[in-house]
């Protein structure tokens, strides 16, 4: 299995902190993550390219590595 990076290439652990780098709209709910926003501990999922976490309004959320640099 391949190291889970993000965006600029840095390798991500389970229980890091990564920051968005830009706007995300939350699938099947009106929410949307600003750009800056600080999402903690972190889950490392099957794929390289995804991330598993909880914010302070949406639980279970998978995220895109592409979207995200570590903090």
């Amino acid at each position: 299995m391949s190291d889970t990076k993000d965006s600029n290439g840095t390798v991500l652990a389970d229980g890091d902190s990564v920051t968005l780098i830009k706007d995300l709209k939350v699938k099947g709910t009106s929410e949307t993550l600003k750009r800056g926003t600080l999402v903690k501990n972190i889950r490392l999922t099957g794929k390289p390219d995804e991330i598993e976490c909880n914010t302070k309004k949406v639980k279970g959320l998978v995220l895109k590595t592409a979207f995200l640099k570590k903090a």
